[in-house]
């Protein structure tokens, strides 16, 4: 089973990393043990899982390329669309197994995320989840502070795209790894946590750490404008208006 874990991921790498995108493997059974029952996934604890990542070359790699070539659901975010369009890809690669993939927008009927995708990330070891509890001395009283995952390579410059779950799959040999503890210092987290819950939209949060890559300035700008106004924004409004259905 081992060497046949080695083959699916490596099938997976091969459709993906080129793309900007990254996977880290994960027994659901990790997921599970941090979260009340309500959010439990509903497969065995030692199923095999990847959560997917998207970094900051995904955008020239993967979303502009993917603009070019297919048509776009108007109803539908255009990136969301290409993340969905590659891991199609991925499935039909892997017709001989059971695959089931949730993406990070999907909800539940009754309004709850189909999986927690900052929790996925920590438990894979692909990027720490700071929380409040990780700050000893709260300073927020009665405030809602929401945690947030930091990569140890990119800081906050990418996003947690889906989880790719392996039903049929049992890696109980599967050692995990811990998350990269790279914002270490109660100050830090402090200032983390501050910047992503009250000026998130300054980005700021994002280079609580030195990255080796971030957005690009086109890239945010994408991000930063309105969704109907993007297609216009990279020039592709031609383009794409008799493809939108």
């Amino acid at each position: 089973m081992e060497q046949h874990m080695v083959q699916l991921e490596k099938r997976i790498r091969d459709h993906l990393e080129n793309l900007g995108f990254e996977i880290y493997p994960l027994k659901v059974g990790w997921y599970n043990a941090v979260l009340p029952p309500a959010f439990h996934l509903p497969y065995l604890n030692n199923t095999l899982a990847y959560v997917v990542l998207s970094v900051p070359a995904m955008f020239d790699k993967a979303f502009k390329p993917f603009l070019w070539n297919h048509p776009l659901r108007k109803i539908h975010d255009p990136v969301d669309q290409c993340i969905s369009y590659h891991l199609s890809l991925v499935r039909e690669s892997l017709a001989d197994q059971r695959v089931d993939i949730m993406y990070d927008y999907e909800m539940l009927s009754n309004r709850k995320p189909r999986f927690l995708a900052q929790t996925a990330a920590h438990v894979a070891g692909a990027a720490y989840y700071y929380q409040r509890k990780d700050v000893l001395q709260d300073p927020w009283g009665e405030k809602k502070i929401y945690g947030v995952c930091i990569h140890p390579s990119y800081g906050g410059w990418f996003a947690i795209r889906a989880l790719v779950v392996f039903p049929d799959v049992q890696v109980p040999f599967l050692p995990q790894s811990p998350p990269f503890d790279c914002v270490t210092t109660q100050e830090e987290r402090i200032e983390l946590l501050n910047k992503f819950n009250f000026h998130w939209q300054d980005w700021s949060y994002r280079d609580i750490i030195e990255v080796k890559e971030k957005y690009s300035e086109e890239q945010k700008t994408y991000f930063a404008t309105p969704p109907a106004e993007r297609l216009k924004l990279l020039n592709l409004q031609g383009l794409q208006q008799n493809r939108i259905h």
